[in-house]
């Protein structure tokens, strides 16, 4: 781009000041800002060569500046210049030598550019950002005005329901930045996802969800530039309605709005597999950082607006999330910005959902936090929003942040207690046995007190922050170097065990018991009632090399590493999806009762010591109670499907024992039940055991076994 003088202006008109953003009509284009604070505004227009055209914005309809400029098609950039006072203290950060991102871009032109300036204050001055910088920034990326329209025919949301999905949770450029299959020029996109390799890869894997880390735009933040690091989980984002430029295999051979038709092409691929797409989306906070950060888009077009300031000093920005500011959701514009982004993401991206990241930022009214947040309140009513799933991480950095079990009905929630719970039975900690028999049934602890199912409960034991499911049963500590940051950032507690050596290891032994170990955790997750997430990599036996912050790690540390996968663990993870599928008594949509069933001497759900005897209150307080029976009854669903026929299935055993030591369980003998069969065996995978109801089996050390009996 050239710095040159501005070139001649085009005719505005007046135009409209809605919808927000950049909006094609075919014969020119309408522009729409918001800013309550701003005493001018300019758009500025570029040609090919970097050339600006700016165009004044003289109209302002409720703090809307708007014009219409007839003529402009899309693949034009752009970007503003918003004048107003420069007064920190005051939270006013204008300043019109910066050209400014549209909050409502829907593609940019490029990543942003350090070198040609991103702050709105002279770098290393004596007086901070308290002054003004006068020389020129034009380094954040432009807008650029875009055609919306998308051949959608034959496109059909999957639409599956909750109880039945299984979620995958994975990084768009990691998943296949290694995959042999998968063309080399297409390896790490959204391109890449809709490849058939990859479509055959998760449908035969049998996951009904693809959770991907976030693709909004982002930044790439200047202290991991400097150390040769980028943001590559991408939890920074620049633009709400952008999909993020590196996972573009269209935009790297140079198509301006590659990236936009490109998401849609797989997302259209993905629904074609059966598979739903949800985002990993962060509205709490941007990739402006703090009072020191760069002013690339929302800092200088309205500070006070849309981010939360220090009502002593409105210099400074609260922080809930560890990133230097958080949005002002209390803000009717900045709530408008998320719902359109949401809904656009909906019905112009054909997306199936969303997770929430730290989404206990979006409830707070003043400090604490609010469940009857005005953005709550607003996504329950929205006709759009409230049909599609809506899961939030349920935590943030704040004071009373934690709130796993707290949100409202239509929201389910990655369950820490359930991760935190499964991870330090497994790795024989005592004292758990009441806390395990909720994480097995869906939480109701935490669920059914509001009216949600057990489906509310997305149960996880690794997810993408953290350590890997092979690193949780080979570390016992956390190796982060590569991040250099001294090993200081990332969680201390992993509640992991690295079953007798610290990483890799030649001792056969070892091995042996990680490899157990994993499948423990993969079928406790598979077969516990609510709806489970699998972080991708995990079902091959990826690993991270005991990073357990792998934020910053654009790499073969973070990219899944196809070559050397465990292809005997992911043939049992086949096999457990595919058992979770076929049994609905292992995903009910209720909650058990634990009352009798009429007509039978048996309960929906029942709990029982290895010596066959029922769990008393003392085995389910005794610290020494590693291992339980539980029971679920076939006929005791009380559900329907989706034609209105009653759902049953074959009775169901499940044998769980964290202790060293060996145990003779003893098989109940029920009513209509003469003989069990084995389905799953944690310690022998090639077992084909089928013993008399009455009778005993042995449950090795530290294993999981699964029986039916099939039901006459």
């Amino acid at each position: 781009m050239s710095d040159a003088s501005p070139s001649p202006a085009p005719t505005a008109w007046p135009g409209e000041p809605y919808p927000l953003g950049a909006t094609w009509d075919g014969q020119g284009v309408n522009f729409a800002l918001y800013s309550e604070n701003a005493t001018r505004v300019e758009l500025c227009l570029f040609d090919e060569q970097g050339q600006e055209a700016r165009v004044p914005l003289r109209e302002q309809t409720a703090f809307v500046w708007h014009g219409y400029v007839p003529g402009l098609k899309p693949g034009q950039r752009y970007g503003y210049r918003v004048h107003g006072p420069y007064e920190p203290e005051r939270g006013l950060r204008f300043n019109p030598n910066v050209v400014l991102l549209d909050p409502y871009a829907k593609a940019l032109d490029g990543l942003e550019n350090f070198d040609r300036g991103v702050f709105a204050y002279p770098m290393g001055g004596e007086r901070e950002d308290l002054a003004m910088a006068e020389q020129e920034a034009r380094g954040a990326p432009l807008g650029v005005v875009i055609d919306p329209w998308f051949d959608w025919s034959g496109d059909r949301a999957p639409n599956t329901p909750l109880p039945d999905s299984v979620l995958y949770e994975t990084h768009v450029k990691g998943l296949s930045m290694r995959h042999p299959g998968v063309p080399e020029e297409l390896r790490g996109t959204y391109a890449a996802l809709a490849h058939p390799t990859m479509l055959g890869y998760l449908k035969d894997l049998g996951v009904t969800a693809v959770e991907l880390m976030p693709v909004h735009a982002h930044l790439d933040d200047p202290f991991l530039l400097d150390k040769g690091l980028t943001n590559y989980w991408g939890y920074s984002t620049l633009n709400f309605f952008a999909p993020e430029l590196r996972y573009s295999a269209a935009h790297k051979r140079g198509e301006p709005l590659g990236a936009l038709r490109e998401f849609k092409e797989m997302v259209k691929a993905l629904h074609g597999a059966g598979i739903e797409v949800i985002l990993d989306v962060v509205y709490n906070h941007t990739s402006e950082g703090n009072h020191m950060g760069p002013t690339l888009s929302f800092k200088g077009i309205d500070n006070p607006t849309y981010y939360r300031l220090v009502p002593d000093n409105a210099r400074f920005y609260f922080d809930y999330t560890g990133t230097g500011n958080t949005l002002n959701v209390r803000h009717p514009q900045t709530l408008q910005l998320i719902m359109d982004s949401l809904r656009y993401w909906v019905l112009e991206m054909h997306v199936d959902g969303f997770r929430f990241d730290l989404a206990s930022t979006l409830a707070r009214g003043l400090h604490e936090v609010d469940q009857l947040s005005g953005f709550f309140t607003i996504i329950h009513q929205d006709p759009v929003l409230s049909q599609v799933k809506l899961i939030a991480e349920p935590w943030d950095v704040g004071e009373g942040g934690y709130q796993v079990g707290n949100f409202p009905v239509k929201w389910a929630e990655w369950n820490g207690i359930y991760r935190d719970s499964i991870r330090a039975f497994w790795k024989g900690d005592g004292g758990l046995a009441s806390d395990i028999g909720y994480r097995f049934t869906g939480s109701s602890d935490l669920y059914q007190g509001d009216g949600r199912k057990p489906y509310a409960s997305v149960n996880f034991v690794t997810a993408h922050d953290g350590f890997t499911l092979r690193d949780t049963v080979s570390y016992n500590d956390k190796h982060n170097e590569a991040n250099q940051e001294n090993n200081q950032d990332g969680h201390n507690d992993n509640r992991s065990w690295n079953c007798g050596a610290e990483g890799p290891t030649e001792d056969a032994e070892v091995n042996k018991l990680r490899a157990r170990q994993q499948r423990n955790f993969l079928a406790t997750l598979l077969l516990s009632q609510g709806t489970p997430m699998l972080l991708g990599g995990d079902e091959i036996g990826n690993t991270q090399q005991g990073n357990n912050n792998a934020y910053c790690q654009d790499n073969e540390i973070s990219w899944y590493d196809w070559d050397n996968a465990d292809n005997t663990l992911l043939e049992f993870t086949k096999k457990l999806v595919r058992l979770r599928r076929e049994h609905p008594a292992l995903h009910r949509q209720k909650f058990f009762s634990g009352r009798p069933i009429r007509g039978t001497d048996i309960r929906d759900i029942m709990w029982f010591r290895h010596d066959g005897e029922e769990m008393s209150d003392e085995d389910w307080q005794n610290p020494h109670t590693q291992s339980l029976a539980l029971f679920l009854a076939g006929n005791g669903l009380k559900e329907t499907d989706r034609r209105g026929q009653p759902v049953a299935d074959d009775h169901l055993l499940l044998l769980v024992s964290a202790s060293h030591e060996d145990l003779d369980f003893k098989l109940p003998a029920l009513e209509e039940c003469s003989q069990w069969q084995l389905l799953v065996d944690t310690s022998n995978d090639e077992s084909q055991e089928m013993q008399d109801a009455g009778g005993q089996t042995l449950l090795p050390g530290r294993s999981l076994k699964l029986f039916r009996c099939p039901r006459d």
